[in-house]
């Protein structure tokens, strides 16, 4: 069994097969037979999680498992207390109602690495930063999240999955590594580090 953590790079579509215009997870991971469990849209960017275990790949992707994803957000405009309690709360975005979230203004990420290439920067339009935590996955959900309460997000990158997260993986942009199955079930138990 094989679990593998990646830091997905913005740009980069979840599939290994050749596409005529995007880098694919093929471009990151040179490994035979592991899938991811879940997906990234190409425009966000983060921790992904791979592996060759069918039921570890439900496990992980499945909302019923509970399993926490963590992102963060920067979105346009001014911080609005309201705006983040609705998220909170479950949003009926037309096709479903979301799940109630965790979510908070963070600080804008002084260790996070920079996109290539940089998001839009206008003068006259604030940004601020959330951090969402969600036990749903549903396609472009926090990005319609955000946008459903008036704040579209300009850069979206998930920072953990469950007790496994980018930052003490020590993970750049494109590099993965192995990660043992246990560490699904233990939180605060060290990760191996990168491979590439």
């Amino acid at each position: 069994m094989t679990l593998l953590a990646l830091n997905k790079p913005f740009g980069t579509i979840c599939q290994f097969s050749p596409h005529p215009t995007r880098p694919t997870l093929a471009e990151c991971i040179d490994l035979p037979d592991v899938y991811p469990a879940g997906r990234l849209d190409a425009d966000s960017e983060g921790l992904l999680l791979l592996t060759d275990d069918g039921r570890l790949q439900a496990r992980i992707a499945e909302p019923e498992r509970k399993l926490p994803k963590t992102y963060w957000a920067q979105v346009e405009g001014a911080y609005d207390e309201a705006a983040v309690a609705r998220l909170r709360g479950g949003l009926d975005l037309g096709d479903f109602v979301t799940l109630p979230c965790e979510a908070r203004e963070i600080p804008e990420p002084a260790h996070l690495w920079a996109r290539n290439p940089p998001i839009r920067y206008r003068a006259s339009i604030p940004t601020h930063w959330l951090e969402i935590k969600l036990v749903e996955g549903k396609n472009r959900q926090v990005r319609r999240m955000t946008a459903a309460v008036g704040k579209p997000t300009l850069r979206l990158v998930r920072v953990a999955i469950g007790p496994v997260d980018v930052f003490s993986l020590n993970l750049a942009p494109g590099q993965w590594c192995e990660l043992p199955q246990q560490i699904l079930t233990l939180s605060g138990q060290r990760s191996r580090r990168p491979s590439r």
